[in-house]
């Protein structure tokens, strides 16, 4: 009988259980479910507060580890490698090594020599700066640089981005002494700006020109440099100075009848196709990478024979005509170290600096994973710093990573920076005995390279995709892209990094935050948007908040909270269900929390407590825990309202939920 009195007992507990269970999610009605607490950081000292913050601000990839439990010589040594890493892979440099750099040596140098003729053009430089900038600046980054596949050397858009900021300080052509002074200039202040960005572990700071707004202004950039090449392709002896494309445009149309010379654009066209066809050429074969590398210099010597027998510079095709001979003259005396033009150096040299800082490592980055090494971008720095200065003193205008060079150098097998030795080596020899060679070299010729080289800036493809992930970032691009092509380089850039900061300040203000609910059979709590099968629970709303709660951010956070409290409570009424009794918010998202964000935790708290709604806190992060035990807001809402998870909080609630019913 006993037994039997039992089973109907159970009968009965187990019905009400189920019943009970109707209204609470599954595997949360267990009142004797152990609930683990929320740990609080132990309380740090300030100075070991303030050095773990430095730490992981400017050294979060601990440089000095390998310092560590090192004698003294060991120490000393690892610096001297630190600064120079080629006495680091240096010893274990062999013949095989050395065999693939001098192969990509010499087809990057046969690709830089005709290129670096028409990048000084586009700088408003003589040609033999464009050479002179790829025989110094490489040959220190060999020695201080840490990646192994970028090539060194002038490239299109520092050039055209250089020459049209000087321009707007010097004209060129009427004084042309003092245009070459403030370029060196500028490109001393070029790598002062990098060096000290490197030494001070600013890094970070170019990451903050997004990668859409980079592909825009370097597809605009593309297009203007095209632009100004119609001058050279159609020759065209007046044409304007403005960069923008109805200018140029205007330019073009405007001298059709009588500017443009049918000889050079003969020339200009057969070459372009030319170089075009070596390029599909060398994209449809991997193994004859060489003949895209190789096609600039084959149609420099063949247009300059051309020229030459025909001496087709008679009839009004523009020649390069005078190269001068011998190697880097020091510039160190034409330095502006005083007087009106420091400051108009600073400024230009600070804007081509961060430009090329960001292409430079843009492309080392590229290039490492593919080969799956690391670089150390703030070495990078300096090593670019570095570079440009000694190349300041040395008639060398601002040179960077070359992306057509170094995929030249890549797919060439280069195995380490010698192939950028190998490189200046061959310019070196080049402008000692070379240079009158070039005399009769078209400069249509030279606007045919830099058309074809500059098409590979236009990434169609990255464009595509961006539209597709992100609209906001498609803005930025096209932002960055008109800016360039409709005003001006300078006006393309200042686009892109206002769009790019937009953006960074749009997502820091208005930070996302989602309504949770239960997976079926599960304990786990998910937005309900990305999992619509997810339930919501009865007289609870569950909320996350997807960012730390800043100044910026904390009363937007606190009204969007409100207004889901406020949404959830009409459609409860209207579906007669629970009354909202409890907000838990979900905090493992949020990083951080300041004084601001308290004080909208405490606002919310109040405005929930004229309501009769209780607040949760779920998985607070420790920063933030630690911060709100020291604000003494843990005690306002109460330590047993803040749990280690979304189930906890729901398990605890439930009960009290139950006697309301």
């Amino acid at each position: 009988m006993s037994d039997k009195r039992e089973n109907s007992v159970d009968e009965k507990l187990e019905t009400k259980e189920k019943d009970n269970r109707s209204l609470i999610p599954d595997n949360q009605a267990q009142d004797e479910r152990y609930v683990h607490k929320v740990g609080v950081p132990p309380k740090q000292k300030l100075y070991k507060e303030i050095k773990s913050a430095v730490k992981e601000t400017f050294f979060p990839d601990d440089p000095l580890r390998s310092f560590k439990d090192q004698t003294k010589k060991r120490k000393f040594i690892l610096g001297i490698q630190a600064v120079f890493p080629i006495l680091d892979w240096g010893r274990t440099y062999n013949l095989t090594k050395f065999r693939g750099d001098v192969i990509s040596g010499l087809t990057i140098a046969s690709l830089c020599i005709p290129q670096d003729i028409g990048y000084a053009k586009l700088a408003n430089l003589s040609p033999e700066y464009g050479l002179y900038s790829s025989f110094v600046p490489p040959l220190i980054y060999a020695l201080m640089g840490s990646s192994r596949d970028i090539a060194i050397g002038p490239v299109a858009v520092v050039s055209l981005l250089l020459g049209t900021l000087l321009q707007e300080e010097i004209d060129s052509a009427m004084n042309p002494k003092d245009y070459l002074r403030l370029a060196f200039t500028a490109t001393f202040f070029a790598g002062i700006t990098q060096a000290t960005l490197g030494i001070l572990r600013l890094g970070f700071l170019i990451d903050f020109l997004s990668h859409a707004a980079i592909v825009g202004f370097m597809g605009g950039a593309a297009i203007t440099i095209a632009l100004q090449q119609l001058k050279g392709f159609l020759g065209i002896k007046k044409f304007t100075k403005k960069t923008d494309i109805i200018s140029v445009m205007q330019s073009v149309f405007g001298s059709m009848r009588h500017g443009w010379n049918w000889q050079t654009i003969v020339i200009a066209t057969t070459f372009l196709g030319f170089l075009l066809f070596a390029k599909y050429m060398g994209k449809k074969n991997k193994r004859l990478f060489w003949v895209p590398a190789i096609a600039p210099l084959i149609s420099v010597v063949l247009s300059t024979l051309l020229v030459f027998i025909t001496r087709a510079d008679k009839e009004g095709v523009a020649i390069v005509k005078h190269i001068e001979k011998g190697i880097n003259p020091p510039s160190v005396k034409d330095l502006f170290l005083s007087g009106e033009y420091l400051l108009k150096g600073f400024k230009i040299g600070v804007v081509a600096g961060m430009v090329a800082l960001t292409e430079a490592v843009a492309i080392g980055r590229t290039f490492a994973s593919m080969k799956d090494y690391q670089i150390d971008g703030n070495k990078e720095m300096v090593a670019m710093g570095v570079m440009n200065v000694v190349g300041s003193m040395s008639s060398c205008y601002v040179a960077t990573g070359s992306f057509s060079r170094s995929a030249v150098n890549y797919m060439a097998g280069c195995q380490t920076a010698v192939s950028n030795i190998v490189m200046s080596i061959v310019v070196l020899l080049t402008l000692a005995f070379l240079t009158p060679l070039f005399k009769y070299t078209p400069n249509a010729i030279l606007s045919a390279i830099i058309i074809s080289a500059v098409i590979n800036l236009i990434d169609l493809y990255a464009v595509k995709l961006i539209w597709k992930i992100d609209k906001f970032d498609f803005v930025a691009c096209m932002g960055a892209f008109f800016g360039v092509i409709f005003f001006s380089v300078e006006i393309g850039l200042l686009v892109a990094v206002c769009i790019s900061f937009a953006k960074i300040l749009l997502q820091v203000t208005r930070p996302r935050t989602a309504i949770l609910g239960k997976i079926p059979r599960t304990t786990v709590y998910r937005n309900i948007l990305q999992y619509p099968e997810a339930t919501k629970v009865p007289g609870i709303l569950i909320v996350r908040v997807d960012s730390a709660i800043y100044f910026s951010n904390s009363n937007y956070i606190k009204e969007r909270i409100l207004r889901w409290l406020v949404d959830e409570e009409e459609q409860t009424k209207k579906l007669y269900q629970n009354k909202i009794q409890f907000l838990i918010v979900e905090m493992s998202p949020v990083t951080d929390i300041d004084t601001s964000g308290i004080h909208a935790l405490e606002e919310l708290n109040g405005s929930l407590k004229k309501r009769e709604i209780q607040l949760i806190l779920a998985n607070p992060g420790p920063v933030v825990m630690h911060k709100l035990h020291a604000s003494e807001f843990v005690d306002l809402i109460g330590q047993d309202n803040i749990f280690l998870t979304v189930a906890d909080a729901v398990s605890s609630c439930n009960p009290k939920i139950m006697n309301d019913v």
